[in-house]
């Protein structure tokens, strides 16, 4: 919590050093009043001092009361504005540290904590700015200027203050002590529910498909309860604070009534000086009440800061490189391998061993493997995604660590294997990576990607908006969106991450061919993954991946005698097809 205030309050400087000062002001005045009230009983009212008197002094009760008005009202606006502003600045810098970390990082936080920490745990953290200028000043001054003042009216009967404090402040110790464990359990199982939540949003269709509704209730369910019950056990704890405080403070009123009566007759005390007394017993009750729950709202919003704090502390595992203007050398292959290895943890085995190839720039390169052998894992390392965990990837003969994330990632165009479209226009989709682009090359690249004919056809073109995620589109459409998308961006490297399974074998043939006409006239290094050989048959080099290792490297017609894995592939399909026509 401290080193978020000592980052995020220079800020608001003004707002945090005002707004005590006006609820300090306003704790001043509210502490005058009973002793006014006592002089217009003792005065106005035993001794007769008249309407005049009483009326004056109401008048300054009434002057003071409309001043605390004002000075709450501005309390209130600074604590409003610095606790927003605070708020939206912790959360524009979580937000741009969260994009800055590598894929590996935002693996090992998940995506349900990292929405509970930009949502739930910074709202924690406003409302304590909140409360810190309007009531931690105010809370704590009250209960020493009211046993201040009293000590001054009548320091016998003051003596039932001093003994009321340390009980007051030993239960709200205890039951302090024992909650306060309970909230940073509470904030991981808000995440689970996130977690939940997201689940079954996202993958709504697959559950329905599978008539699984139920299911899913019933473990959103059970992550709620187990939430709630926690909640619970925290509630419960501290919801004996106000019973006891009252209690006690309740009988310290009435030791107060009883033993000021008796030094009242005894002519010690008089009666505007015991309701005084009361009423400055009632303010320390409600300050009380305030200590606790300020003491509640702290505790949650220290386990948020930790959170927070841990999210902004993570270094990012894949940094920025210094080399922005590297020249193109045209001798030097477009993408080399040398004996790379990567591991997605400390703990698990290599996803990628050994892997030692290269490619010409301007050539198309297939990629073929089953499930799991480290297709993807293999072209994620070429934009740095990840970082290899041995040997070293090159673009144009340099290190890829060398390049500066910009420079690097704007030459290459990639169509990831879960295609995503955000929600807009088409042509907005489409010039999201370049977005100086023309309407010309927008359509261009539609064009190149077989997408122009259907995105012609509707409503409003290129301007037609497009739901969350692209979900008015079919999975062949968006796959055609994001290919264009990635052509619009007017890359040298083209990344296809089994990207075109959507399509018929007619669009695909299409597509393959407007992509390898472009690519032959800008040079454009292609690298097409693929589960389909008809996909990456043409390709000048086919690459064949099995258990994260290269266990062929060569053009089609050389594999077929030469890699047994890359001949299983092309037996099964030819297979498979065969016994289709045949049925």
């Amino acid at each position: 919590m401290f080193s978020l205030a000592k980052k995020y309050f220079g800020a608001y400087k003004k707002e945090l050093i005002i707004g005590p000062a006006a609820k300090f002001t306003d704790a001043v005045f509210e502490l005058i009043v009973p002793l006014l009230m006592a002089q217009i009983i003792d005065t106005g009212i035993t001794a007769g001092g008249g309407k005049g008197y009483i009326y004056g002094k109401g008048a300054v009760i009434l002057v003071l009361g409309i001043a605390g008005y004002g000075l709450s009202l501005l309390c209130q606006y600074l604590a409003s504005k610095a606790s927003q502003g605070i708020g939206t600045d912790i959360r524009n810098d979580l937000f741009r540290h969260i994009n800055s970390l590598s894929y590996s990082d935002l693996d090992d936080f998940g995506t349900s904590t990292l929405v509970t920490r930009l949502t739930n745990d910074i709202n924690q953290i406003q409302l304590a700015v909140a409360m810190l200028i309007r009531l931690v000043m105010r809370a704590p001054f009250l209960i020493i200027g009211a046993v201040i003042m009293s000590v001054r009216i009548d320091l016998k009967l003051s003596v039932i203050f001093l003994i009321t404090m340390p009980l007051v402040s030993l239960v709200l110790y205890l039951v302090m002590f024992r909650t306060i464990p309970f909230f940073k359990v509470i904030q991981k199982k808000m995440d689970v529910i996130n977690l939940r939540t997201h689940e079954s949003l996202t993958g709504v269709r697959v559950i329905r498909a599978f008539a699984k509704r139920d299911t899913e209730k019933k473990r959103f369910d059970e992550a709620n309860d187990d939430y709630a019950q926690t909640s619970f056990k925290a509630a419960k704890l501290s919801s004996l604070l106000n019973p006891l405080n009252y209690c006690i403070l309740n009988l310290a009123i009435a030791a107060i009534i009883w033993y000021g009566g008796i030094r009242a007759d005894n002519g010690f005390l008089t009666q505007g000086q015991i309701i005084a007394f009361v009423n400055y017993m009632t303010q320390i009750s409600h300050s009380l009440v305030v200590v606790a729950h300020l003491v509640v709202i702290f505790t949650k919003a220290s386990a948020s800061a930790d959170r927070i704090n841990e999210a902004l502390n993570r270094q990012p595992s894949v940094t920025n490189g210094n080399s922005c203007c590297i020249p193109i050398k045209e001798e030097q292959p477009a993408i080399e391998f040398r004996n790379v290895f990567f591991s997605y943890g400390n703990n698990s085995g290599y996803a990628l061993s050994d892997v030692d190839f290269s490619v010409k720039r301007g050539s198309t390169v297939g990629i073929i493997g089953g499930t799991g052998d480290g297709k993807t894992t293999l072209v994620n390392l070429i934009p740095r995604f990840y970082d290899c965990t041995g040997g070293s990837v090159l673009i144009d003969g340099v290190n890829v660590k060398d390049y500066t994330f910009g420079n690097l990632r704007a030459w290459i165009g990639v169509v990831p294997q879960q295609t995503f479209l955000f929600s807009g226009s088409i042509y907005d989709n489409v010039s999201l990576g370049n977005q100086n682009a023309s309407e010309e090359d927008v359509i261009n690249a539609l064009i190149t990607a077989q997408a122009y004919e259907f995105v012609m056809k509707m409503p409003d073109g290129i301007n037609t908006c497009l739901d969350q995620g692209g979900k008015n589109l079919s999975g062949g459409q968006k796959q055609r969106l994001a290919i264009a998308r990635a052509l619009c961006s007017k890359p040298r490297i083209l990344i296809l991450d089994d990207s075109m399974s959507a399509l018929d074998f007619s669009t695909e043939a299409k597509l393959r061919q407007g992509i390898r006409k472009i690519a032959e006239v800008d040079e454009i290094t292609v690298l097409i993954i693929s589960q389909r050989i008809s996909s990456i048959k043409y390709a000048d080099k086919i690459i064949v991946m099995d258990d994260g290792c290269v266990v062929g490297n060569g053009i089609h017609d050389e594999l077929i005698n030469t890699c047994a894995v890359y001949n299983e592939i092309y037996l099964s399909q030819n297979n498979t097809q065969g016994e289709g026509n045949a049925s």
